[in-house]
């Protein structure tokens, strides 16, 4: 029993982490918290009207003499066809009030083939091997594991991996990306705001996995001009 009480906070605190999607600070990322707070609060209207009816029908007919099974019984049948076109038409626009931002936002974030790349911005070269991050600037000034960036500019990422898959996430700038050999792919975040943040592999890609991390600094455009130039 002692054992089990101890397992319970450890649960919890097995979930603890400085790092979290809901703090944005990018546009790229409080895009991507735009649509998961749209999304949350989507479910959450659903999730009241369902249990506010459950619990009305509950009391309701719970102690009638005569119980139905089907509380749309005591309906007439014009009261029974409004109420399945409502259950049928207001699933349909939830959906399209989620679905609209969601494609839009997908589109103009999703990372693209170099080919296919037009962006204009701070571009950055990012390498991916076990268990390190190598970042590489226009200067040709090559950093390990650390990233630094100039706060409110688009920052193009070319990233590639030169082994597994592996998998860029800075979770206060943008969602992660995957990243698939032979396979280079560019990335866009844009106008990050000063701060440090933590970068890490998303995807487990051998036995020092936890171990590939990398930290995101974003700094004036003096600062980062300075840092590439020297």
């Amino acid at each position: 029993m002692k054992k089990i009480r101890l397992l319970f906070p450890l649960l919890l605190l097995s979930g603890c982490s400085n790092i979290t999607v809901l703090n944005p600070k990018s546009t790229t990322g409080k895009d991507q918290a735009f649509l998961i707070w749209l999304g949350f609060g989507i479910m959450f209207l659903v999730l009241a009207v369902v249990f506010f009816l459950l619990v009305k029908i509950i009391i309701t007919y719970r102690y009638k003499k005569e119980r139905e099974h089907d509380p749309t019984h005591y309906l007439n049948d014009k009261q029974k066809r409004h109420l399945q076109l409502a259950w049928t038409i207001i699933p349909i626009i939830l959906l399209v009030i989620l679905a609209i931002p969601a494609l839009w936002i997908s589109y103009h974030q999703s990372p693209v083939a170099e080919a296919e790349s037009r962006h204009e911005g701070v571009h950055i070269h990012v390498s991916a091997k076990q268990f390190q991050w190598t970042f590489t600037y226009d200067t040709d000034k090559t950093e390990e594991n650390l990233l630094i960036l100039p706060e409110g500019e688009s920052i193009i990422l070319h990233l590639s991996t030169e082994d597994v898959i592996h998998s860029f996430w800075v979770p206060e700038l943008a969602g992660k990306v995957d990243l698939i050999p032979n396979k280079p792919i560019v990335y866009e975040i844009k106008e990050p705001e000063i701060g440090v943040y933590k970068g890490k592999c998303a995807e487990y890609c051998g036995i020092q996995h936890a171990n590939m991390t990398f930290t995101v600094k974003v700094v004036s455009k003096e600062e980062y001009e300075n840092y590439i130039n020297n």
